[in-house]
């Protein structure tokens, strides 16, 4: 089925799902949907503007710094936010709520988890894993030229603000926090300790493509508390933030700038609708990936895969 015939019926199954559910029109102004730089929120974004197109509006696709983008869905610059980490966005999520301009638009049923990871060939290597003290303990093990006598922690783009230096520091650990250029850097690394087998400790998160392909588990840092990261006295250490890892259990939101719902009343009620899993977020980054699909294409892929999923959002 080529592009344009599969668009053709996206289009026709939503207008026979609208049919019976006549509301205001949506404006003709473009809904502006921010593209960041990892691959299930791209294709992601791609799917739902196909959708929204589908139903008659104009979509627009802008690239966004991931921790800015709140700031700019506040002013209305961009329309929304189809993945609100908590670990890496929760905080500037909540200062811009606190400003005003932006409002949750609902949970996606996905539960997160970002934090230090390793494959599990480095557990054989140093056994007391998960825990982050055994990981210290064996922090040897990852030195390299770059980081001398210490690990290596390879981080995620200094944009996701992981605070991993901050965390090394608080807790006095033996490692050299190093950031990744884009998440296709933390896949090559893994990629390219399997070959031999080499311990190595990177940023990860859930949902993902990696954990089919790489079996692994997280570190385990002291558990998250609420005002660890604004702080000091919460956590094991009284003098520092950061002492603790992020939450086991993020939630995955959806932000929305307060205007859309009477600007574009229909996608509006859409995007509340709009509920991903962890298995279907995985299966959209397998696409790019894995199968190396156009993140366009991929979104073309999972709509036509999954038309009894989004159908139910439109009716």
């Amino acid at each position: 089925m080529t592009n344009s015939i599969k668009k053709l019926a996206i289009g026709a199954a939503v207008a026979a799902l609208m049919a019976p559910n006549a509301m205001a029109a949506d404006s003709s102004d473009p809904i502006v949907i921010p593209i960041h730089n990892w691959s299930s929120q791209i294709v992601m974004s791609h799917a739902v503007g196909q959708i929204f197109e589908s139903m008659g509006n104009n979509v627009e696709f802008v690239t966004t710094d991931s921790q800015a983008v709140y700031e700019s869905v506040r002013l209305g610059d961009v329309t929304l936010e189809l993945e609100v980490w908590e670990g890496a966005f929760g905080a500037s999520f909540r200062a811009a709520l606190e400003k005003g301009g932006l409002h949750d638009a609902g949970d996606h049923d996905a539960v997160t988890r970002e934090d230090w990871w390793y494959p599990m060939w480095t557990k054989d290597a140093c056994p007391g894993l998960p825990s982050w003290e055994a990981l210290n303990e064996c922090a040897d093990l990852f030195k390299t030229a770059e980081t001398g006598d210490k690990g290596r922690y390879l981080d995620g783009p200094v944009d996701w603000l992981k605070h991993g230096k901050e965390r090394v520091e608080a807790l006095g650990m033996n490692f050299t926090v190093i950031n990744a250029g884009s998440a296709a850097a933390l896949w090559a690394e893994i990629g390219a300790a399997e070959a031999d087998k080499r311990p190595v400790v990177v940023f990860n998160w859930t949902p993902n493509f990696a954990e089919a392909v790489w079996p692994g588990e997280f570190v385990e840092f002291p558990e998250w508390v609420e005002g660890c990261d604004k702080d000091p006295s919460v956590g094991p250490n009284p003098d520092a933030l950061f002492d603790c890892g992020n939450p086991a259990k993020g939630y995955l939101k959806k932000a929305a700038w307060d205007g859309m719902v009477g600007k574009w009343p229909h996608a509006y009620e859409v995007l509340t609708k709009i509920s991903f899993t962890n298995a279907q977020i995985a299966e959209m980054a397998k696409l790019v990936d894995v199968d190396e699909l156009e993140p366009e294409e991929a979104a073309e892929v999972w709509l036509e895969n999954n038309e009894d999923v989004w159908k139910s959002w439109v009716n």
